[in-house]
């Protein structure tokens, strides 16, 4: 309680200054290298299919958030390369029904961020449902109810373009696993409200030709009276950017390869966001797959050629094919404090910190924030075979290559079966933490390989601890607390331990690498599971939860 009441005391002062207190340096990662340059990746973290805009000085990020919720983040830079939170523009996955329940991989894919007449819009595909769109004056605040723009299955990467004379046009791709179309591009109009197609599909670039094949992600923009079509190609980790230009809107358009890995060690650098910066420097932020690690953010810088074509990266060789750049010069603009979104939670306020998404819609009984300075987490009681299926995992994505994960927590248990825990979740996942047993707590290390697959999980059990027993009505509570802590080292190997007075940790013999979800990289984070029970739920109550650096 004390240490407790200390934190809160230094909130209150950082509050006071003109940073606050998610506006530091993560320990495990930080692109900005303090001396008028930074490194790639930006964010090392899987914000997947990102898009930016920029409103006067400031710059506006979203990307694709899939089946997680709160959906479509919104981080803010003054300078591209050092981000923080915003908010999100989705608190709830549309049709509420579909996703109150674990949709993995499916949900948001590829939005696309723009600014018109002072209201910011976000336009995204739904590959199962079709294509939405939300508006917000802030993007800061409230963000409207999602409206179905386009109902269809397949419809993804969409990307809105107002023209000279205000019509709005959406170009997009297909899905082929939906829609049995692949590599295409196409463009409809909409009303003057972006809410509605009143136009038919018009094909406007086909990449079946043998050199482009996979053509989505497609951002659609106006540069001196050409039309440009930022797209990738080639595969998520294997492709390369496109630039596609065209005088008329639907086309015909000609393509080039304007950046690609070349002899760089970032594969696929591609789909992303070109940006102007009130100096009027071009640069271009995009994603590389990293496997584990999800889609990792770069940035690049673009140039523009006296033709009127662009060239990402640095063109060496002169060829017009950037290479992606490891270290590079930041933008021209004011100078500002290195700062990376939140990734520790000292619980003490009564909301989540912003890195948290659930697996599914958020119900009441998933748990709550207190006035204590803990985070409660109630036990689900629905029957599993695994976690694959389960909608209260709170998770928060990789932030590093090599990071530690430390949580202290007290277990409470009203039944048989109730377990508290820290996860690694994936198509594999790894768990280590408290599972009831009679009037006992067998302390284990829990995994599963090939979650979708509903294969079983598997046990292994360090040791017994008696619980505190508290008369509690009908029901009596056993309580116990522990440390726990996951060590992630290079490609995803993961080491497990736990503390009883959070000094001394057991680290479980048995390793585990870490393996990646549908379309997301792998997440770390707390959940609190009965498989089954019918009595009272149990719970965990989260002191805190921190990101460190793994000791050497």
């Amino acid at each position: 309680m004390i240490r407790k009441l200390c934190t809160l005391l230094s909130l209150v002062l950082v509050s006071t200054t003109t940073l606050s207190a998610q506006n530091n340096c993560s320990e495990v990662w930080c692109a900005d290298l303090g001396n008028g340059s930074y490194q790639n990746p930006i964010l090392h973290a899987d914000y997947s299919d990102p898009d930016v805009v920029c409103v006067g000085k400031d710059y506006w990020m979203t990307a694709s958030s899939f089946n997680c919720i709160p959906g479509l983040p919104i981080l803010h830079s003054r300078d591209l390369v050092n981000w923080q939170f915003a908010g999100y523009a989705l608190k709830r996955q549309v049709p509420t029904d579909f996703f109150d329940q674990p949709q993995h991989g499916r949900g948001v894919w590829a939005p696309c961020i723009k600014h018109h007449k002072g209201w910011f819009y976000i336009y995204w595909g739904d590959p199962d449902f079709g294509i939405y769109m939300v508006k917000s004056r802030d993007p800061r605040g409230d963000w409207s109810e999602p409206v179905l723009v386009k109902a269809g299955k397949g419809l993804i990467d969409p990307s809105p373009l107002w023209d000279d004379d205000d019509r709005l046009y959406l170009a997009h791709a297909w899905a082929g696993s939906r829609s049995g179309l692949n590599s295409v591009i196409t463009l409809v109009e909409l009303n003057s409200e972006g809410t509605q197609v009143i136009s038919d599909e018009v094909m406007i670039f086909d990449g079946n030709d043998g050199l482009n094949h996979t053509v989505e992600g497609a951002k659609l923009y106006k540069r001196n009276g050409w039309y440009y079509i930022f797209a990738p190609a080639g595969g998520v980790a294997t492709g390369w950017q496109l630039v596609l230009r065209s005088k008329t809107i639907y086309g015909p358009y000609e393509a080039r390869v304007v950046m690609a890995q070349n002899e760089s060690t970032i594969n696929g650098p591609h789909q992303g966001a070109w940006i102007e910066t009130p100096q009027g420097e071009s640069w271009f932020l995009h994603f590389q797959d990293k496997g584990v690690y999800g889609r990792i953010i770069h940035l690049n810088p673009l140039h523009w050629t006296a033709d009127d074509w662009c060239v990402i990266g640095e063109d060496r060789d002169g060829d017009g094919c950037g290479t992606p750049v490891a270290t590079y010069r930041k933008p021209n603009q004011t100078i500002t404090i290195p700062i990376t979104p939140t990734e520790s939670d000292e619980f003490s306020t009564r909301s989540l910190s912003p890195q948290w998404q659930w697996h599914a819609n958020p119900q009441d009984w998933f748990g709550m924030t207190s006035g204590y300075g803990f985070l409660r987490l109630y036990a689900s009681r629905a029957p599993f075979v695994n976690l694959w299926t389960l909608p209260n995992l709170l998770l928060q994505k990789f932030p590093a290559a090599r990071f530690t994960a430390t949580t202290k927590l007290r277990f409470a248990s009203k039944g048989e079966g109730d377990s508290a825990n820290l996860l690694v979740m994936g198509y594999d996942y790894a768990r280590i933490g408290l599972r009831r047993h009679g009037e006992e707590a067998v302390v284990e290390l829990v995994t599963c390989h090939d979650a979708d697959q509903n294969t079983p999980e598997e046990s292994v059990e360090f040791q017994r601890l008696p619980l505190t027993r508290h008369e509690s009505g009908a029901i009596p509570l056993y309580t116990a607390d522990i440390w726990l802590r996951v060590v992630v080292l290079q490609d995803g190997l993961c080491r497990f331990s736990y503390s009883l007075d959070g000094e001394s940790f057991t680290e479980a013999e048995k390793t585990f690498t870490a393996r990646v979800g549908k379309w997301i990289g792998a997440k770390v984070g707390l959940c609190c599971i009965n498989n089954g029970s019918k009595v009272d739920r149990g719970w965990m109550d989260v002191d805190w939860f921190r990101i460190t650096q793994p000791e050497k």
